[in-house]
Formats: C-alpha cells, structure tokens, sequence
C-alpha cells in the first residue's frame, strides 16, 4: 500500500512534536524540508482530527496533546487518507468487473495493511533509541528551548 504525500509528511510531524515541546510551522516546514504553506494547511487537517493542537503568542507553537502518544498510526492513517479503495473500478467502470476477484484481493491487503498500523501507537515510533535521533533532528529556537 502506499501513502499519500502529505500523511507521509504529517506522520513524521507528529513524530517529531511527540518527543515534547512545541515548533512553529516555520521550523516544522524547515525540518521536514517543506513549503510553508503547505506545512501550514497539514498542521490545519492534524489539529481539525485532533491530532495536534496549536497557540499563538511567544510561547505558542504546535505541540501533540498527550491523547495523541496513545493514537495508533492507523487511526492518523484513516483519519488524514479516509476509507478510499486502493482501487477505483467504477470510474469509469471497468470492463472485467463482473469477474475480477482483484478489488477484493486489494480490498484484503489494505486491511490487513491498516490492521497493522493499528497495533503500533505514536509513543512506539518515538521510544528509544529511535527518540533521542529524532529528537537531535527538531531545530532549537534561541536559548535553548525547542
């Protein structure tokens, strides 16, 4: 199965604010080598599933609510791509629809694929040693706080 783009890039965001601390969208988009505005519009979709929640002000910035450690990167997946079909036989329709067996077969594979992401939750993907290298990634603002 394959992701799309921008859940690649939100996962490795949320990946990078699960190991505390808050980052403005610059320094997120900076990070992950990305348009700002782009970051800004993924930062939006994180917060509305409530993935992520944001402040303004000199202390403000993207953080991860501690609901989000015990997410399942299933539950971000499904969340950020929704329940498409890895295939679309309908449009237009496809001429061996009524005999092919592939949607079901794909139809399988993605749930398993998604069952699998279900049993790994956020915390997993920053625990250690994998969190210290993130956390040596994320940009420092001036004196010393991330």
């Amino acid at each position: 199965m394959h992701l799309i783009r921008s859940t690649d890039i939100a996962l490795r965001v949320v990946m990078l604010l699960a190991g505390g601390g808050r980052l403005t969208v610059g320094q997120l988009a900076d990070a992950l080598d990305v348009p700002r505005h782009h970051m800004a519009k993924l930062v939006q979709r994180l917060q509305r599933h409530g993935f992520v929640a944001t402040s303004r002000g000199r202390a403000g910035g993207v953080g991860v609510p501690a609901t989000t450690l015990d997410a399942s990167v299933g539950a971000v997946v499904r969340a950020l791509e929704g329940e498409r079909e890895a295939v679309d036989c309908d449009g237009p329709p496809c001429p061996l629809r009524g005999g092919c067996h592939l949607r079901g077969a794909l139809r399988t594979a993605q749930q398993a694929f998604l069952a699998v992401l279900d049993g790994v939750r956020v915390r997993e993907l920053v625990a250690e040693p994998a969190g210290r290298v993130l956390l040596d990634l994320v940009p420092h603002r001036p004196g010393g706080a991330p």
